[in-house]
């Protein structure tokens, strides 16, 4: 069975429309490419209480969770007491980044600067290669940054630690079908090939496809099985491509 994953998104900036959340797209794309199913995403706001609460959920139900927002200077920036209240840990101030920080900022370093040193009691710091500060890590929790660039630094170095050599094999066949006119026949190949994820996806202004039909599953034989009983059934003046 693949790995699951599950990712808690944390900022009141996200819930008011103030930013765009891009982190849960890079996510979902890199651990697709490692074989790990994203299941769930939630996101809330930047409250202990809550971000506690719904952590402890994600951490008992899913293989692996990954946070993101939160880790910053300011006064809103809870993620790392939300974290330790999750696992029931205080918050300590890690020596080496804190050492970090002050090499760093020099003599502009203020108490909030040092806050980013602080981490749930028994953390792991992962140092990354690119990213200013370590990430931390916490039995299968990931504690990442909400700044899309720092965020897709950090997680492409955890890649290694994540990869386990497992990967999703993927087709994708365009049709100048509805959906309509094709969901029995998708029906009738999700249970002949119960192992592969079939889904549909429609496009709205007719170009050159109407709907795109995506196989996705760690067998990479049934996988294309099920894509070529596709194109098999499909009249031919309807079929526009496959990839």
């Amino acid at each position: 069975m693949p790995r699951t994953a599950a990712a808690l998104v944390i900022g009141n900036e996200i819930l008011s429309g103030k930013i765009v959340d891009t982190n849960t797209t890079f996510l979902a794309r890199g651990l697709f490419e490692l074989g790990i199913e994203l299941r769930r995403v939630v996101v809330c706001p930047d409250e202990v209480e809550t971000i506690g609460s719904e952590l402890s959920q994600l951490r008992e139900g899913y293989d692996l969770v990954f946070t993101s927002g939160g880790v910053g200077p300011t006064h809103d920036d809870v993620t790392i007491e939300g974290v330790a209240a999750s696992f029931g840990r205080p918050v300590v101030q890690s020596e080496a980044v804190a050492n970090m920080i002050r090499h760093y900022y020099g003599d502009r370093v203020t108490d909030a600067h040092l806050r980013m040193a602080n981490m749930p009691e028994g953390a792991e710091m992962i140092r990354s290669s690119e990213a200013p500060w370590p990430t931390v890590v916490i039995e299968n929790v990931f504690v990442l940054p909400g700044v899309p660039e720092i965020f897709e630094l950090k997680f492409t170095d955890l890649r290694k630690r994540l990869d386990d050599g497992a990967e999703f094999h993927s087709h994708a066949v365009f049709t100048m079908s509805g959906e309509g006119e094709i969901a029995s026949l998708l029906q009738r190949i999700a249970e002949a090939f119960p192992g592969v994820m079939v889904g549909s996806y429609v496009k709205w202004k007719v170009d050159d496809y109407r709907t795109k039909v995506t196989f996705d599953g760690k067998d990479e034989e049934a996988v294309r099985k099920a894509a070529d009983t596709l194109v098999g059934e499909l009249a031919p003046n309807v079929f526009v491509r496959r990839e």
